[in-house]
């Protein structure tokens, strides 16, 4: 008789532990899928900041570049530079670009560059990127409507397809206004093989297409 109420205690005691581990289990589970998705995303924001890096550096195909062009890109790559933004590519016109901040020459000189106080690429709104047209740009000059436009940055990978392509004048900004839905404007000047200053501009307008879809 002397035992019962320790064997009672233990049993108590051994219910509440299970009763714990039964509550624990759901928060442990969300904490250890939470763990392992921000382990992926980072994984995969690494990955993508790696590759902008490895292409700002690796030599592009630069058989539509005019002669100043690729004499510019090479005098740029050797100067160090802040990490690219993304990667662009347009796989029909074999085109794969870091993408930088800012639109300079300079930065132009070196890959495209995201033109300031336009939405951020990868986000809502309408992203505004340039390039030289005798130089990464130069390839635009054979988009289609229809063609697919992948955006690599850290938040991930994403494709868009072209809506149309217009020319307008150099003072025309309204191609950059916001857009309602997730876009990106590509720019750079026209005609393509222009010699001197280019008098035009040559745009693509390009929606993303899960925004397509919604």
């Amino acid at each position: 008789m002397s035992h019962r109420p320790s064997v009672r205690w233990w049993s108590l005691a051994e219910g509440l532990c299970w009763t714990l581990a039964l509550i624990s289990l759901p928060t442990w589970t969300a904490m250890h899928l939470a763990g392992a998705a921000g382990a992926r995303h980072e994984l995969n924001r690494f990955a993508a900041l790696e590759a902008a890096s490895q292409l700002d550096a690796a030599s592009p195909d630069q058989s539509l570049w005019s002669d100043a062009r690729v004499r510019a890109w090479r005098n740029a790559v050797n100067h160090p530079a802040p990490a690219p933004l993304g990667v662009l590519r347009i796989p029909r016109l074999h085109l794969e670009a870091p993408l930088l901040a800012g639109s300079d020459d300079a930065t132009l000189d070196r890959g495209l560059g995201h033109i300031e106080d336009t939405a951020a690429p990868g986000s809502d709104g309408n992203a505004g990127i340039a390039g030289h047209r005798d130089g990464f740009f130069r390839v635009l000059k054979d988009i289609t409507e229809g063609d697919a436009i992948e955006l690599q940055t850290l938040g991930g990978r994403e494709v868009y397809r072209v809506e149309r392509t217009w020319i307008v004048d150099p003072d025309d900004v309204s191609v950059l206004d916001p857009t309602p839905s997730r876009s990106m404007t590509l720019v750079t000047c026209y005609p393509f093989y222009f010699v001197g200053s280019a008098p035009q501009r040559f745009i693509v307008r390009a929606v993303s297409v899960r925004s397509a879809q919604h």
